[in-house]
């Protein structure tokens, strides 16, 4: 979610009519819309364990659920102010370089509830909110855009979803201890 403007990071199967016409990124108030659902992936070419925690700095994509397409951006002015355009790419989950950001936190690692940025990494432009919003077909719902600058409306917060913690071997071994009096 968008901490300034308050939308969840959205796509959908509606493709720009200008621009890449690749698939539309918007931002929507929506709360219970499975179409604001992504998954945490390593960067193209690479692996992770699932629930290992996710290091400031480190580059991720992010993966559509519905669609399966990533989240990227390109050389592509956006439809309504004219800055950078972001859209979802590729297949099944595998696209380009396009699709790679770099999650810049405070701290050693990306926690649920902390503000991140996510910063593109062909482009060096930041993931934003524009505070424009689109008419028809998807009407109401925000621009999302990449800036130059890293102050502005730049800061997005983990919310609705399922999250994974890594293994914890302390605790594993406690459940396997007798407890018996």
């Amino acid at each position: 979610m968008n901490t300034d403007y308050r939308v969840r990071l959205h796509s959908h199967d509606v493709k720009y009519g200008t621009g890449s016409g690749q698939q539309s990124v918007t931002g929507t108030e929506v709360q219970e819309d499975i179409n604001s659902h992504w998954l945490i992936k390593a960067a193209t070419g690479k692996a992770c364990l699932r629930g290992e925690p996710i290091q400031c700095g480190s580059t991720i994509r992010l993966e559509h659920v519905e669609t399966k397409k990533n989240l990227h951006s390109h050389y592509f002015q956006s439809p309504l102010s004219g800055s950078q355009e972001i859209s979802c790419y590729g297949d099944n989950g595998e696209g380009d370089s396009g699709d790679n950001w770099v999650v810049v936190c405070s701290g050693e690692n990306w926690r649920r509830d902390d503000a991140v940025m996510l910063k593109h990494v062909d482009t060096q432009m930041y993931l934003s909110a524009s505070g424009r919003t689109f008419g028809r077909p998807i009407n109401g719902q925000m621009e999302i855009i990449g800036v130059h600058s890293s102050t502005g409306s730049v800061h997005w917060q983990a919310m609705e979803g399922v999250y994974l913690h890594a293994p914890d071997l302390a605790a594993k071994h406690m459940h396997s201890m007798h407890t018996e009096l």
